[in-house]
């Protein structure tokens, strides 16, 4: 009897498309790439990431957001929609008003692996950091 074998999800925050180096992009593939760089090229939405991956959990409420960046609670709640509609980050949970968002590891993984040259000793693996070089 044939071995039944996993379909790998392709549509998650990390799907898009081969390495920048490996094989052009498409126009589709272009936008999408786009869209989830735009989300991180935003001062703020660097240093919410930051916040968030600076705890172990790599998790933080918005509450202590607001006010680690100095920066309205609407507004941060904007830049961490921009950051949840790339797929770098979910929100979590709720504790009466306040929304925990958590950081997204394999999305920020792909996206280093997607801009990385072929030959580079800074792939990044799943659970790892950068290889260094031997």
């Amino acid at each position: 009897m044939p071995t039944q074998l996993p379909v790998l999800d392709q549509t998650g925050p990390g799907a898009c498309c081969a390495p920048l180096s490996t094989a052009p992009l498409s126009a589709e593939d272009a936008r999408g790439l786009a869209g989830r760089l735009k989300a991180l090229a935003d001062p703020a939405r660097l240093r919410l990431l930051s916040l968030m991956m600076a705890n172990e959990d790599l998790e933080a409420c918005t509450c202590d957001l607001t006010e680690a960046l100095q920066l309205s609670q609407p507004t941060v709640s904007h830049h961490l929609k921009r950051l949840s509609d790339a797929g770098l980050v979910v929100a979590d949970r709720k504790q009466g008003p306040w929304t925990y968002y958590r950081v997204v590891p394999d999305a920020l993984r792909s996206l280093a692996n997607l801009i990385a040259p072929v030959d580079s000793a800074a792939m990044v693996t799943p659970g790892s950091g950068p290889r260094q070089r031997g």
